[in-house]
């Protein structure tokens, strides 16, 4: 099984100075998992949602370490 590694497209929407660059980076995704053969596309799939999740996760963690500590 292949490793995604969606971090760098994460920072880059994060950074992203438009909403048209932000687009564009989303459509970079959706053109990989395109050209992905069919037998790959549920373990990208799985990867995306449990990267998904994580950083998620983590931005809740962090935003109520913030609010907390007001």
């Amino acid at each position: 099984m292949k490793t995604y590694d969606f971090k760098p497209y994460h920072l880059r929407s994060i950074n992203a100075a438009t909403p048209q660059e932000r687009a564009a980076i989303n459509q970079e995704l959706k053109d990989l998992y395109a050209s992905l053969p069919d037998d790959e596309k549920a373990d990208f799939n799985q990867q995306l949602q449990t990267f998904l999740a994580q950083t998620m996760g983590r931005i809740k963690s962090d935003y109520e370490s913030v609010k907390g500590g007001n």
